[in-house]
């Protein structure tokens, strides 16, 4: 009996509150939605976790993230060069001006104008958990 008191009271304090907070809070704006996508716009997939290749076809790297300007353009990316599974990598940065996208036997092809030695050369970044951010290696 106490615990249906001490479940109802609960109830009636819970529902007093979500009353209170309804009332009183403003109401929620339209949400902003697009009628349609872009005109001429490549999806973020067509680059991450892509491989990238130099221009003998020879594979330099991987994709391995996408750094988005605070103005919402697209920077630069991480290549991911050289290792195996993961395993004795090096990531690098390039511009997003480096990497040439074309269709190449039906599927979305990335180049660069680089070689696979060359960007092992390249300064290397890590990912900091704690700022969020790609910093130099070590």
């Amino acid at each position: 009996m106490a615990v249906a008191a001490t479940l109802a009271a609960a109830m009636a304090t819970t529902a007093h509150a979500q009353q209170s907070a309804t009332t009183g809070a403003a109401p929620p704006s339209q949400a902003q939605v697009l009628s349609s996508v872009p005109a001429n716009s490549v999806t973020v997939t067509n680059y991450y976790r892509q491989n990238v290749y130099d221009p003998s076809d020879a594979k330099i790297g991987e994709i391995s993230d996408v750094l988005v300007g605070k103005d919402g353009k697209v920077e630069a990316f991480i290549v991911s060069v050289g290792g195996f599974l993961g395993i004795g990598n090096k990531d690098v940065a390039v511009p997003f001006s480096a990497v040439h996208a074309t269709e190449k036997n039906g599927t979305w092809y990335l180049t660069m104008n680089a070689t696979k030695d060359s960007l092992k050369q390249a300064r290397g970044y890590t990912y900091d958990k704690a700022k969020a951010t790609w910093v130099p290696a070590a």
